[in-house]
């Protein structure tokens, strides 16, 4: 048997499904913190936060890389600092990897509710 305030939870959740989908079909940005926004949203936004990012991770590993060669060239770089650089691009991509991991279980789980 169904709770009755069960029921109204979740018909209360599903109507906020609804207008999120309504509002985001007419491009209005959904802040869940400071309520509804009145601005446009840009299609590219989640994307460029994205791709700012991952140009971030791979910034990171090019440095490494090329701390690494100078001081395998015998350039004044302190081990320490190669050492440190090399960790802190390993550190983004494993946190890269974790997070795309974590994305894509999100995506089989949603996929997989039942309609």
């Amino acid at each position: 048997m169904i709770n009755p305030t069960n029921a109204a939870n979740v018909e209360s959740v599903l109507s906020q499904i609804r207008q999120y989908q309504a509002q985001a079909s007419e491009g209005v940005n959904i802040s869940p913190n400071s309520g509804l926004s009145t601005e446009p949203t840009g299609v590219s936004g989640f994307a460029d936060s994205i791709k700012g990012a991952l140009q971030e991770v791979n910034a990171t590993q090019q440095t490494s890389k090329a701390m690494r060669t100078a001081y395998e060239r015998g350039d004044d770089i302190p081990l320490t600092d190669v050492v440190m650089q090399i960790q802190k691009s390993s550190l983004a991509f494993e946190a890269t990897l974790q997070i795309r991991n974590k994305v894509l279980k999100a995506y089989e789980e949603i996929m997989n509710m039942p309609v």
